[in-house]
């Protein structure tokens, strides 16, 4: 019998649609696979098998009624734990929400559901989206299925981990920094970071708000998109969506596997060709290079000599928004309260509860963005820093005024061994350091397996203008016609 785990989203929802299998038959195949091998991997902090089962039920008694059903209606998606979903535990990876159960449901969630999409469950990330490792979760590390013993990427580990290991053929991230691209590039899965404001960011647990942006994870490029055109589009909750469609990604994922790049240019980042990059991970970047010119599009190297002070400016920009988004956190209106004994006041209520709720990495950042943002500090850091962004967002409007698109490695390494990094938070912070522009700009990047490097996946980044997100699609869907999809050992 075929392996249901094994298909692409888009062969389950047609396998579906035709009546060969049930969403029913579907969705236990993963309630099945998960509970075959995420005490290994741990992509997930809660399986809600119940309420997929009772979705799946319904998807498929509303097929048998007649009723014309979404592309995606019956197919499984696993949903990032910075999501809030009536009634199912949302933590955000932390311990001052542990057992927080949403009286509603964010916007992205409510889309998946009226799409007939089941939802396993909640995966594991790092605390508050803060971290590239997923090993800053309150709740223990995710495994990256390639190796146990290495990473998965973060802040959305869990999201990929869940893919790559099959549990799930869909499903929901959100990158900040690069919390969707950068898991994906170690997992060899496809992770797609829209343009800021074309997915809504009401019901998303908030980190930074001028950057945080929800988005689609999946094992190839096309079921990325039909995901991205599930989700996107205009949201009134959001005062910052975009009010305009989302351009048709589904066909230009569709042209892209046609492998014809012709008339399409692309622009080479100067900056993330030199040095910080692994040999093994260049090397597998320009053979894709290779490939993608073969396909037709002409290859040019663009210059953004801004992007080399990115990181530090994210670094000032994030924090400071952490800073004010987490004050909400304060034991008093919900989630986790200590010390409320009848004897110490609410400020004490309010230390110790912060004391004991937020893990190191997010203490740091709260501390650091607090200091940015405090009296005689504001100019000198969080205001140079807006300024760098202006210098990053001109870069990319100058190049492309010269390409379609630009292309880099996603990741500077491949999977590193877990702890490796965690005493050293600026070697953790170098994994975001070819995505983390984007994220300033505010376009749109995608990441898609283009090799191997020591037996392991590296990930090449489409990055396009604002409300261009059907270019990056383009171009990753032909270098995957050629590159093919890539499977990790069994587990």
């Amino acid at each position: 019998m075929t392996d249901l785990t094994r298909m692409t989203a888009t062969e389950l929802a047609g396998l579906v649609a035709a009546g060969e299998t049930s969403a029913v038959e579907v969705t236990r195949a993963h309630l099945d696979r998960i509970a075959a091998v995420d005490d290994r991997v741990h992509a997930f902090l809660h399986v809600d098998s119940e309420g997929a089962l009772t979705a799946a039920r319904a998807v498929d008694e509303r097929r048998a009624a007649g009723e014309q059903l979404g592309p995606l209606a019956g197919v499984p998606v696993a949903v990032k734990d910075v999501l809030t979903t009536k009634g199912v535990p949302t933590t955000v990876g932390s311990k001052i929400l542990e057992g927080w159960r949403p009286p509603y449901d964010a916007t992205i969630v409510q889309r998946l559901r009226a799409a007939g999409t089941v939802m396993l469950g909640k995966t594991n990330m790092d605390e508050f989206a803060m971290g590239s490792s997923t090993e800053y979760s309150a709740y223990g590390p995710t495994h990256n299925p390639w190796d146990l013993a290495r990473i998965p990427g973060g802040s959305g580990g869990g999201s990929a981990a869940a893919l790559a290991a099959y549990e799930a053929p869909l499903a929901i991230g959100s990158d900040t920094g690069g919390s969707i691209r950068q898991p994906g590039a170690v997992t060899g899965t496809v992770g797609a970071k829209p343009t800021y404001g074309g997915t809504s960011r009401y019901g998303l647990v908030a980190f930074s708000s001028s950057l945080d942006t929800p988005g689609p994870c999946a094992r190839t490029v096309l079921d990325a998109a039909l995901l991205h055109q599930v989700i996107g589009g205009h949201d009134p909750r959001d005062s910052t969506s975009i009010p305009q469609p989302v351009p048709d990604v589904v066909a230009a994922a569709k042209l892209g596997a046609s492998g014809d790049l012709t008339g399409v240019k692309l622009g080479i980042v100067k900056e993330f060709t030199g040095e910080g990059a692994e040999p093994g991970v260049m090397a597998a970047f320009r053979e894709s290079v290779d490939t993608l010119a073969k396909l037709g599009a002409e290859i040019v190297e663009v210059s953004c000599p801004h992007f080399r002070y990115a990181l530090p400016a994210y670094y000032l920009i994030a924090p400071s928004e952490c800073s004010s988004n987490l004050a909400r956190f304060d034991g008093v209106r919900f989630g986790l309260r200590v010390g409320d004994d009848g004897n110490r006041s609410l400020e004490e209520v309010m230390s110790l509860t912060r004391e004991a709720g937020f893990g190191a990495e997010v203490k740091r950042r709260i501390m650091v963005g607090t200091y940015a943002l405090s009296s005689g500090y504001y100019d000198a850091y969080y205001g140079q820093a807006q300024k760098v962004r202006t210098l990053i967002t001109r870069d990319f409007t100058a190049a492309f005024e010269q390409v379609d698109a630009l292309i880099s490695p996603t990741t500077p390494f491949v999977a590193f061994p877990i702890g490796a990094r965690t005493a050293d938070p600026y070697q953790m912070y170098l994994a975001d350091l070819f995505t983390i522009p984007t994220n300033l700009y505010g376009g749109p990047g995608i990441s898609v397996p283009c090799g191997l490097s020591e037996g392991l996946p590296v990930g090449m980044q489409v990055m396009a203008p604002t409300m261009a997100d059907d270019r990056m699609y383009r171009v990753a869907a032909a270098l995957e016609s050629v590159v093919g999809t890539f499977t990790p050992p069994a587990l």
